[in-house]
């Protein structure tokens, strides 16, 4: 970790009533041959509406795996999940997508466009999915690409946009359906550090604009110190994370 950063102290075991995500208790363990390997220990986080939390820690932490778990799209071995009011334990698939394509918006490090569609189509599709008109559809689809400063590439496939161009067109996607909660994997790791700025500022912005709580993984010490909290995992367990300059301790 970048040492203008530090760790110090766990984060409280109350969730917090006025969430839109929260985590509580959360374990998972990986068996690999006759160990087992605990990944995530008793994880307890909430995340407030208009709140944006980093995520950091080493490579191999488990920060996707944590990230996945709040996102729906994997089952934790113990704990709790709530997102925007509902207890989503024991939902069935079909009742957990219902969660996720109402409430959760996706980034990840790769864009994982549709490469048969182009970037207003990519942004398309999922409203579609959804129940939204295509007429409607297209409409939002272009109002994001506008704001992402895409209007003149909405034709263009994945394959002829640069990369922060087809980053962009992702965080575009990820709101098509007006999320409350942004969950983002390393949303910047795959691209150069100028473009990495660029795009992690509109993200922010974006987010902070709409009131939309995020919760981002992250390697980047300066892009995390631009979110609202930090939160360290490490060991299978969270902590939180506060600038050196406030720090009392030091």
């Amino acid at each position: 970790m970048n040492n203008s950063f530090e760790a110090s102290k766990e984060i409280g075991k109350e969730t917090d009533a006025g969430a839109v995500l929260s985590l509580d208790g959360i374990k998972r363990t990986f068996k690999q041959g006759r160990t087992e390997l605990e990944v995530l220990r008793s994880i307890t986080l909430s995340i407030r509406p208009g709140e944006l939390v980093a995520l950091v820690g080493p490579s191999g932490s488990g920060k996707s795996t944590l990230l996945h778990i709040a996102g729906l799209l994997e089952n934790p071995d113990g704990g709790e999940i709530v997102i925007c009011g509902e207890n989503c334990n024991g939902m069935n698939d079909d009742e957990r997508t219902r969660v996720r394509r109402e409430n959760l918006g996706f980034v990840y490090q790769y864009h994982h466009l549709l490469p048969e569609f182009n970037a207003l189509e990519n942004i398309v599709v999922p409203q579609m999915i959804a129940g939204l008109s295509k007429q409607k559809a297209r409409q939002r689809a272009t109002e994001l690409l506008e704001y992402m400063g895409l209007s003149e590439r909405a034709k263009h496939r994945p394959a002829r946009l640069s990369g922060g161009e087809q980053q962009r067109v992702a965080i575009a996607r990820a709101l098509a359906n007006v999320p409350r909660i942004l969950l983002a994997d390393e949303p910047t790791g795959n691209l150069d550090p100028d473009t990495a700025g660029e795009v992690f500022k509109l993200f922010v912005s974006i987010a902070r604009g709409a009131g939309l709580a995020a919760l981002i993984a992250t390697h980047n010490a300066d892009l995390a110190a631009s979110m609202d909290r930090i939160v360290r995992l490490e060991h299978g367990e969270l902590i939180e994370v506060i600038p050196r300059s406030t720090n009392t301790d030091s």
